[in-house]
């Protein structure tokens, strides 16, 4: 690290579990973010704040004045580009040290499998049944960790997935892919800060992955009501009969 990275880093690497040692870890880790909207904002943001050193950016939507509400790595003259780009741009203006690969497409198919296997941790911002199934599956055949992250209305869950390892249970564990589609924001509305709560928590889980610090959310389901202003969590079990990792070795 160099001078200004080191005072730019320094209320990180004050703390005993992160350290000098841990911010090269950040400084080396390549995060790849599926969706750049209302969790894929303020996770980028974070993680590119942290000194991520290379994020990848998938997102094949342009930014809509609805948007604006919640999705804050966008801004008002950013209507009508590409979400990607705009992150991007957002994220190349917060840390220029940081490799922000920015692609405006639906991560899907061949490419998902490649950019999954060459990411240290995912995480899913999504907001479509499908992709979130696609993004489990890349994950468990590659045994790359999940962080992955929901929001609407005033409720919000996060929950993070180590394919192969900790006797993980993976996201079709929990949901069943023959399910119906995901209720999402546009049919249902959201409150703008649950977003930011829920894609804040996917960056700090992210980092503890990479860090190696911490208890993580794995075999957990951190349920957050907004309203109430209650935080639970639920205990998730390894489903032997999962057809996306059900015959998978623990190591």
């Amino acid at each position: 690290m160099n001078d200004n990275q080191l005072l730019r880093y320094s209320r990180q690497i004050m703390l005993p579990k992160i350290e000098v040692d841990g911010q090269q870890k950040l400084l080396a880790a390549k995060v790849l973010i599926v969706g750049a909207g209302g969790l894929g904002s303020p996770a980028s943001i974070y993680l590119a704040a942290a000194g991520i050193g290379n994020i990848t950016i998938y997102d094949d939507d342009v930014v809509d004045l609805s948007n604006l509400q919640r999705q804050i790595a966008h801004h008002t003259p950013d209507i009508g580009m590409d979400k990607a780009i705009s992150s991007q741009q957002t994220l190349n203006k917060l840390n220029p040290d940081v490799n922000v690969n920015a692609v405006k497409q639906r991560l899907a198919g061949e490419q998902l499998d490649v950019e999954v296997e060459k990411a240290d941790v995912v995480v899913d911002c999504s907001d479509n049944f499908a992709t979130r199934f696609a993004i489990n599956t890349a994950c468990v055949r590659h045994k790359t960790p999940l962080v992955s992250g929901a929001a609407i209305r005033f409720e919000g869950q996060v929950s993070v997935f180590t394919p192969g390892r900790d006797n993980s249970p993976c996201y079709n564990c929990l949901y069943q892919s023959d399910g119906e589609e995901l209720v999402n924001c546009a049919t249902n509305g959201v409150v703008a800060p649950i977003t930011g709560i829920v894609g804040s928590i996917q960056a700090l889980e992210a980092m503890k992955l990479i860090l190696g610090i911490g208890e993580t959310l794995v075999g957990k389901l951190l349920l957050i009501d907004g309203l109430s202003m209650e935080i639970n969590s639920m205990n998730l079990k390894k489903n032997p009969t999962c057809p996306s990792c059900g015959g998978m070795g623990v190591t």
